[in-house]
């Protein structure tokens, strides 16, 4: 099979980090090509190089054997090569058609844009990924899910020879993941070109035609996937074979005791009598489809968002949380699924993220803050939970996105929580990171502390978790302990196909 695009000696660096180092590689005309490796391995510079957005310092690459230089992604669309970032380029207050062909829009003589054959050709996209919109409505008002897709008929929109996929499936449900993978399959039969880039190893055998490896700036090697397992992957990825994943699967709760107790909470429209307990030293998992209202439970417990009725027992004792300073004080600790947005302050440092929950802890009688009492504990934390950065004083904004993870658990361990609800813990995260914040959650449950975990990896829930409920449509629909976890049981449960109500 013909390459329909190869690169050659591919370089580039960065003020102290050689992010792409001398990488060779072709991509099959009408191929899906994965390109994996860690947080930090050089796979979004290489593509950003590829598609216009960057300058290599050294080395070609070729399309349809013509050498190429692009100024600008602008260029790259031109001669056919289109990418969908994980960072949304969508406008908030235009609509759905005006995103889809902006500086596209099919213009009259007078240079007047032609509202009806808008409307139409963004029917056409619309109707491919089965989306029942009107063109005309506000992107704003439309949830991330469905905002990651139109971001995609963006790009398809083009009629791009090569299409690039950075994380695409990040934010999107199970229904539209299938309908995605339909489409690239489809666009695959009419020629098209994919180079798929993914931290999910199942999206790789699920879709993929080879894939290819890099680590540390550099490429390791290109696998059919027949010839190839998720281990083999990983030991690629990583320099190194990932035993035991998630840790002792064989842990048991520290304490049969239900120190945590959630009462007949409700929130009307989003969730309602929700009852359940956790265990001392527990991993307690939370599955369901995106919108069951996992997020808004827990975000209404730890007081980000009001609840209608309900009650919190802690330790015995009835605990009132109507913010999240409540929820702090009695030990309570959230972290979102959201760490860019709402979970981290990225333009400041390392240090001054760790102490920002527990800044009163380190003032003196003056109310004076102790630097060097901050500077111990930040390092004791930095060690401990395995940052890599040069500094503490390194922004948050420069540590990949593994090491932004690893950084909020540390932030929060500041509180020397009772109780710790992780909203999807691992995402965007590669898989030796993974390992390592599961390790750490391990070791958070095996002193006593108990875990409430949202999850959308079913495989991650069952690896971790002692017991999973399961919520559809805003209701407790099941609880599966870990002798009968399986898959099918659990999205049984979260597509209301079963139904066994906790009481």
């Amino acid at each position: 099979m013909e390459y329909i695009l190869r690169a050659e000696n591919i370089s580039k660096s960065f003020p102290g980090v050689q992010a792409v180092d001398d990488v060779s590689f072709g991509l099959r005309r009408g191929e899906i090509l994965a390109l994996v490796g860690e947080n930090g391995a050089g796979k979004s510079t290489l593509v950003q190089i590829l598609c216009g957005v960057q300058r290599s310092e050294a080395g070609d690459f070729f399309l349809e054997d013509r050498p190429m230089t692009f100024f600008s992604a602008y260029d790259a669309l031109n001669a056919g090569i289109s990418m969908v970032f994980q960072e949304l380029s969508l406008v908030d207050g235009i609509s759905i058609a005006e995103n889809i062909f902006a500086n596209r829009q099919p213009v009259g003589r007078l240079n007047n844009i032609k509202w009806r054959e808008l409307r139409r050709k963004t029917q056409e996209l619309l109707h491919r990924f089965n989306l029942d919109l009107e063109p005309t409505t506000l992107v704003k008002r439309l949830p991330m899910g469905t905002q990651q897709v139109l971001e995609i008929l963006k790009a398809i929109s083009t009629d791009p020879k090569i299409l690039i996929l950075d994380e695409p499936t990040s934010s999107l449900t199970e229904a539209e993941i299938i309908d995605l993978f339909e489409n690239i399959r489809n666009l695959q039969q009419e020629g098209m070109s994919f180079i798929y880039i993914t931290h999910k190893l199942g999206e790789v055998f699920q879709l993929a035609d080879r894939v290819m490896v890099m680590r540390d700036g550099q490429y390791v090697g290109t696998r059919k996937l027949e010839d190839v397992t998720e281990d083999d992957l990983v030991a690629m990825m990583v320099g190194r074979e990932i035993n035991d994943m998630y840790g002792d699967t064989i842990h048991a709760a520290a304490s049969q005791e239900e120190y945590f107790q959630v009462d007949k909470f409700a929130r009307k429209g989003v969730f309602q009598d929700i009852h359940f307990g956790l265990q001392r030293g527990e991993i307690l998992g939370l599955a369901g489809l995106v919108g069951a209202g996992r997020t808004e439970l827990a975000r209404s417990i730890f007081g980000i968002d009001p609840k209608d009725s309900g009650s919190i027992i802690l330790e015995g004792k009835a605990i009132e949380i109507n913010k999240p300073q409540e929820a702090i004080d009695q030990g309570i600790a959230y972290l979102t699924e959201d760490r860019k947005g709402q979970g981290l302050f990225l333009d400041m440092s390392i240090l001054e993220n760790l102490i920002a929950p527990v800044l009163k802890e380190f003032t003196n009688r003056f109310g004076f803050l102790v630097r060097s009492n901050i500077n111990n504990d930040v390092a004791n934390r930095i060690e401990q939970f395995d940052i890599a950065t040069p500094s503490a004083s390194q922004k948050l904004l420069n540590l990949s996105g593994g090491n932004q993870q690893k950084a909020m658990i540390a932030m929060w361990m500041g509180i020397d929580p009772k109780v710790i609800i992780f909203d999807e813990p691992t995402r965007g995260v590669d898989v030796g990171a993974r390992s390592e914040i599961y390790h750490k959650l391990r070791e958070l449950a095996e002193a006593g502390t108990g875990i409430i975990m949202i999850s959308s990896d079913l495989p991650e829930l069952i690896g971790i978790c002692d017991r999973i409920l399961v919520i559809y449509q805003g209701q407790i629909t099941g609880e599966v302990t870990r002798e009968s976890f399986s898959e099918e049981l659990i999205m049984a449960y979260a597509a209301g196909i079963k139904n066994r109500k906790l009481h």
